[in-house]
């Protein structure tokens, strides 16, 4: 609403092409991120947007000081776990841990808390800090028997801490309680649960190819070769 009419409609063009792309295609929604960038640098949702497209990138550090200008334009916290997991991008983990103690945690909402508390448990994890990553997901949030959006993630991340630390029987159980709140494909727990039972999949397309390589032609049935078998004996009449 800052800018004028004409400008304001180059710019959401642009921001809507960074939503629809950035998932699959995360190299062009960063291109339209900068557009976006370059005509409306004072918007906080346009440094919002290029902050995300840079992430996605894994460009953290420029990820980092767009979100720290949406921060400062916009008085908001909800980017706090992704700036510190930008800092966990950057190699610096024991960052994103003090960022996890600072109080502007205390002021995220439940979402927000639980995704700073998988960033502080990757932290830990970057660190060599296995028992203390599964002790940091250990929390209500775990617990809980209802599926909230965070769920499948929260336990997909215990099932793989518990995995790393050798502690297969726990992980396996807590990678299908992830599969039962991941009605969305959000991860692959269940494939990480049908390797530890020792379940390969293959693919359609793939054993077509199996199947054509080794030779695998139809024969003729007994009716086509008693055919085949007529034909000969007329032309040998003719």
């Amino acid at each position: 609403m800052s800018l004028p009419k004409t400008l304001a409609e180059d710019v959401a063009r642009n921001l809507v092409m960074v939503a629809q792309l950035i998932d699959e295609e995360p190299e062009k929604a960063y291109g339209y991120s900068r557009v976006a960038l370059r005509l409306a640098s004072r918007v906080a949702a346009v440094r919002e947007a290029a902050g995300f497209a840079a992430y996605a990138n894994q460009k953290y550090s420029e990820a980092l000081a767009e979100f720290r200008a949406a921060k400062r334009m916009t008085g908001s916290v909800e980017f706090w776990p992704v700036m510190a997991d930008c800092e966990r991008g950057m190699g610096r983990p024991e960052r994103a841990l003090a960022m996890a103690g600072e109080p502007e945690v205390q002021k995220l909402d439940k979402a927000g808390q639980v995704e700073m508390r998988l960033v502080a448990a990757g932290a830990r994890r970057d660190m060599g800090q296995l028992d203390a990553a599964i002790v940091t997901l250990q929390s209500p949030e775990l617990a809980s028997s209802s599926v909230q959006p965070w769920t499948a993630r929260l336990r997909y991340a215990y099932a793989d801490a518990l995995l790393a630390a050798g502690r297969e029987d726990e992980a396996r159980e807590w990678f299908a309680k992830a599969v039962e709140a991941d009605k969305d494909g959000t991860t692959n727990a269940s494939d990480r649960l049908a390797e530890m039972d020792g379940i390969e999949f293959v693919d359609a397309a793939d054993e077509s190819d199996t199947d054509a390589d080794a030779g695998f032609i139809q024969e003729p049935s007994d009716s086509e070769e008693s055919d085949d078998s007529e034909d000969d004996e007329d032309g040998d009449k003719a």
